[in-house]
């Protein structure tokens, strides 16, 4: 097995590369189609048929927004999280999701990258859905493991006989910092599923943001230190700015009156 790194358009994307098959460790997002298929059709000369196996670690648009999409144009399979519901379910769910793909955009022109089309569906329709400890089927090297928090289905990929293990959205890099996800529905989950990570001491630590990381007992303290103690999620960050706005406004409104 070879571990290929291709930037994407706004994270990472690992592609596991085998004589007969391929293997994309995340679900990337629509805008990252096009260098998905170029570098298997032109760098590693493969047909974009090659790509067998998706993998989706959560529903975030650069994890899950491809998946549907590369199926369809590939024939490959796509696997998921065991969960029985969708994550974006009801009409918070609606909301979340228009502002999950709101952030991406955010982020892309952070990075200064050309507005694309990053709209997919919120209900994943997998092939296979797996638990903790079970092997990626056509890929038996792999196994997931369920690291919740960030959401209540993220998934990390554990390839152990190279010592491998790629995270996903467990943990970002900023400015050369690891640090915990925005958001962080499950702070406790959060918490024991970094602590889980960090007792594995794998060789190579890849995540989405950053690439790959070493978590060393500095950096790990750090982000269990920095956690959100409560639910950091979209619509608590609303509240504190409506708060704050709401606030702005009585002192100005009081102000005025004296």
């Amino acid at each position: 097995m070879k571990l290929h790194k291709i930037d994407g358009y706004i994270q990472k994307m690992y592609l596991a590369e085998y004589p007969d098959k391929l293997l994309l460790l995340d679900g990337a997002s629509r805008a990252d189609i096009p260098y998905l298929k170029h570098f298997i059709t032109h760098t590693l000369n493969r047909p974009f048929s090659a790509l067998s196996a998706v993998v989706v670690t959560h529903m975030h648009p650069d994890h899950a927004g491809a998946a549907h999409k590369l199926r369809k144009l590939t024939g490959c399979k796509i696997v998921s999280a065991n969960k029985r519901d969708h994550w974006y379910r009801g009409m918070n769910g609606v909301l979340m999701h228009l502002a999950d793909i709101a952030l991406a955009k955010w982020v892309a022109s952070r990075l200064k990258k050309p507005n694309r089309i990053l709209w997919y569906s919120r209900k994943l329709k997998p092939d296979v859905k797996l638990s903790d400890g079970e092997s990626i089927p056509m890929f038996d090297d792999w196994v997931v493991y369920e690291v919740p928090g960030h959401t209540d289905r993220d998934l990390a990929l554990y390839h152990s006989e190279q010592d491998i293990l790629y995270a996903a959205d467990l943990i970002v890099e900023v400015k050369s910092k690891l640090i915990s996800p925005f958001p962080v529905f499950y702070p406790d989950q959060y918490k024991a599923s970094v602590a889980r990570i960090f007792g594995m001491q794998p060789k190579t630590l890849l995540i989405a943001h950053g690439g790959e990381v070493s978590l060393d007992e500095q950096a790990y303290q750090y982000i269990i230190d920095t956690a959100p103690r409560t639910p950091a999620t979209h619509w608590n960050a609303t509240k504190v700015k409506l708060k704050s706005l709401l606030g702005a406004i009585w002192q100005f409104g009081f102000a005025d009156k004296k």
